[in-house]
C-alpha cells in the first residue's frame, strides 16, 4: 500500500522555538497515528501542520485527502443553537445528509435546540467530533479527543473512530494516553 499521507523531514518553530525536527512518517488508508509526547512538545502544532493551518519551518506534508480538524476550541458560537451551529458547518462541507447520524452517533441529537453557551464541555467536546464525522473527510485530525468527554462518551468516540478506519479513512491524534484506536503508529516528540 502506499501512504496517503507522508511528512518528510519536518522542522516546526513557534517564535524562538524549535519544537522538532527531522520528523518522517506516513499513514495509509485505514491507519491511525498517535501523537505522544509532554505538554508544549509540539503534538498541536504538527496536526496544524498537517491541517495545513502553519507552515512547516522545513520539510514537506503530502496528501490530496481532505481533511477535517478538532483543536482544543470546538469553535461554537455561545449564542447560536447547536443544530444551527453544526448545520453551518455541514452546508460548508457538503454534509447536511451526514449531519443527522453523525449527531446521533456522539449523542448530541436532543441537544440541538439549545445554545451552545448552556453546554458542558463534554457535550461540546461532543458536538465538535459530530462535525468532524459529518464532514466526510478521509483524514481526520483531532487534538486530545476525549478531553471533557465521559466513559459512556469515550466509548461512542471509539466506535467511530473503528467505523471511519473500516471505510478507509485515517486518524492522526494527539494524545496523552489510549483514546481507543487499535493498533496505531505512534510519534513521540519531546
Amino acid at each position: 500500500m502506499t501512504n496517503l499521507l507522508a511528512a518528510t523531514d519536518l522542522a516546526c518553530r513557534r517564535g524562538d522555538r524549535l519544537l522538532f525536527e527531522h520528523l518522517s512518517f506516513g499513514l495509509e488508508s485505514g491507519g491511525a497515528l498517535h501523537l505522544e509526547g509532554p505538554n508544549g512538545s509540539g503534538k498541536s502544532s504538527l496536526l496544524r501542520l498537517i491541517a495545513g493551518l502553519l507552515a512547516p519551518e522545513h520539510g514537506t506534508i503530502t496528501g490530496n485527502d481532505s481533511r477535517a480538524y478538532l483543536g482544543h476550541d470546538v469553535a461554537l458560537k455561545p449564542r447560536m443553537q447547536l443544530s444551527a451551529e453544526l448545520g453551518h458547518w455541514a452546508r460548508l462541507d457538503g454534509a447536511n445528509e451526514r449531519l443527522p447520524a453523525a449527531m446521533a452517533a456522539m449523542n448530541v441529537t436532543a441537544l440541538a435546540g439549545l445554545p451552545s453557551r448552556h453546554l458542558s464541555s463534554g457535550q461540546r467536546r461532543r458536538a465538535g467530533l459530530a462535525r468532524v464525522i459529518a464532514s466526510g473527510a478521509p483524514l481526520w485530525l483531532l487534538d486530545e479527543p476525549t478531553a471533557g468527554l465521559d466513559t459512556a462518551s469515550c466509548g461512542l468516540l471509539a466506535d467511530a473512530m473503528a467505523q471511519h478506519r473500516a471505510a478507509g479513512g485515517m486518524i492522526v491524534a494527539a494524545v496523552h494516553g489510549p483514546i481507543g484506536l487499535a493498533c496505531p503508529q505512534t510519534v513521540r516528540l519531546g
